[in-house]
């Protein structure tokens, strides 16, 4: 029987695997995301599929190289798409995709979908009512003709407008700012070589208590060395995830049970930071989405929700909040 420090290790340790980097983060593409699903179905890619060309998606080809005794460099160049056969076509952009098909460009749009914030229901290849349904409410919010065809305008708009339109959540996950106070850089900006901000600022003071955004479970407490610094990840259910990064202390360990108030670390300015400050992402199975459609205002602490019982409580009041469902309240 494993003893609860074994099995602390070990989700830690997965989850790191799927950790990435500052930079690495936004630097995600949907071609690389369609390898990777075509990796995952052969059983050669166990994380999420994020669109990051890092170490278990070179992992995958090597291996996939390896058996089939090509030039093993973990580049997924020529040679190995023409070793995936039609796990590795068509190219994106190569037809007008439609309800029915598979394929690459069928996983590589479904990414750019869910990178947007509209979910297909799964990166599969497989172009299923999911996806259609994930294009028509992308199509209509972007001012696009509503055909629930995947054409040249519809890809350049997935490709090229990073960050908006993004879709209001209509589901239950709402979540409470972290820290009081307003928000510094936004999710999108710009970043150097051509980067986008996986996240939103808050410039608040070092040493600012931290609390967890809603209920969920502690997946990474630790130093990450790709620029977010000390780094906590709280897992939510049906698939988000919430990132807090450059912390001058984390007071939380992998595998503790939070809510919203529940403090898991101060402000600080560890990593790739110029200043006191804290990072905040929202994630949905792993992509980075625009954190503010999802927020609620104010902190636990100012909604009068201070974690356990008096959280709780506070769900049961209608004047509490102007949102029905609330994952604190979960």
């Amino acid at each position: 029987m494993r003893t609860p420090r074994r099995t602390a290790s070990v989700v830690v340790l997965a989850i790191a695997l799927s950790l990435l980097p500052a930079q690495q983060a936004v630097a995600s593409s949907a071609k690389v995301a369609a390898l990777q699903v075509a990796l995952k179905a052969m059983g050669l890619y166990p994380a999420a599929v994020d669109g990051v060309e890092g170490p278990v998606t070179q992992s995958g080809v090597r291996s996939f190289q390896q058996h089939r005794r090509l030039t093993v460099d973990g580049v997924a160049g020529a040679q190995t798409r023409r070793a995936l056969g039609r796990r590795g076509r068509p190219a994106l952009g190569s037809r007008v995709m439609h309800k029915g098909q598979r394929g690459w460009d069928v996983a590589a749009l479904q990414f750019l979908l869910q990178r947007r914030g509209y979910s297909p229901g799964g990166l599969d290849g497989g172009f299923g009512p999911g996806t259609q349904g994930a294009l028509i409410s992308f199509q209509r919010a972007a001012g696009l003709t509503v055909d629930g065809l995947a054409g040249s305008a519809t890809l350049q708009a997935l490709r090229h407008r990073f960050g908006g339109p993004s879709r209001t959540p209509t589901g239950p996950v709402r979540f409470y700012h972290p820290v009081p106070g307003g928000i510094g850089d936004p999710f999108g900006a710009p970043r150097e070589n051509g980067r986008k901000h996986s996240g939103v600022d808050f410039p608040v003071s070092y040493g600012t208590p931290i609390d967890a955004a809603g209920v969920g479970t502690v997946v990474f407490a630790g130093f990450n060395t790709g620029g977010y610094g000390n780094l906590v990840v709280v897992q939510h259910r049906l698939g988000f995830s919430t990132w807090y990064a450059h912390m001058s202390r984390i007071a939380t360990h992998a595998g503790a049970s939070v809510q919203g108030g529940t403090v898991i670390g101060y402000v600080g300015s560890t990593g790739h930071s110029t200043g006191p400050h804290l990072h905040f992402e929202v994630r949905i199975n792993n992509v980075p989405v625009n954190p503010v459609p999802y927020l609620l205002a104010g902190t636990a602490k100012w909604n009068g929700a201070k974690g356990g019982a008096a959280a709780k409580a506070s769900c049961g009041d209608p004047n509490a909040f102007k949102t029905a469902r609330i994952d604190d309240c979960r």
